[in-house]
């Protein structure tokens, strides 16, 4: 997901836990002890789970756990950006899970060399960012 919900899905969950607490221990008694800034803490990193579970389980309709956890999102905010990025690297998001990732091991140096040209091209015609340009330089290079 985009940075910028994951930032907005924190601070929703901090909002909630807090609300929680200020609801059981007064809305003025909320740091009052350190045991009340500890409870209030845990409060917000669970209201913050719930809220990330309930995106991944109602909008990109996820399981959470299981084989169908570790596939890639085919919803949500920001999904399809990220399967066009990933496309445009050669790489099938619906095959992204760890059991079946590719290795650059598997590659033989011709079609890594290949692989490689394709991400030089890319790069100089501004579909990669310098930054992506290097992680999938990463994801080539043998060691």
């Amino acid at each position: 997901m985009p940075f910028w919900l994951t930032v907005l899905l924190g601070l929703g969950g901090s909002i909630v836990g807090g609300g929680i607490a200020a609801g059981a221990f007064g809305a003025s008694h909320v740091f009052d002890s350190s045991s009340h800034v500890f409870v209030t803490l845990l409060l917000e990193i669970v209201a913050a789970t719930a809220i990330l579970s309930a995106y991944r389980r109602f909008v990109q309709r996820r399981p959470l756990s299981g084989p169908g956890a570790r596939t890639f999102p085919a919803r949500g905010f920001g999904i399809e950006r990220m399967r066009s990025r990933l496309r445009q690297l050669g790489i099938d998001p619906d095959r992204l899970t760890r059991e079946h990732a590719p290795d650059s091991s598997d590659l033989t140096p011709e079609q890594q060399a290949a692989e490689l040209e394709k991400l030089h091209d890319l790069h100089d015609k501004g579909v990669l960012t310098d930054e992506e340009f290097e992680r999938a330089r990463e994801r080539l290079r043998r060691y």
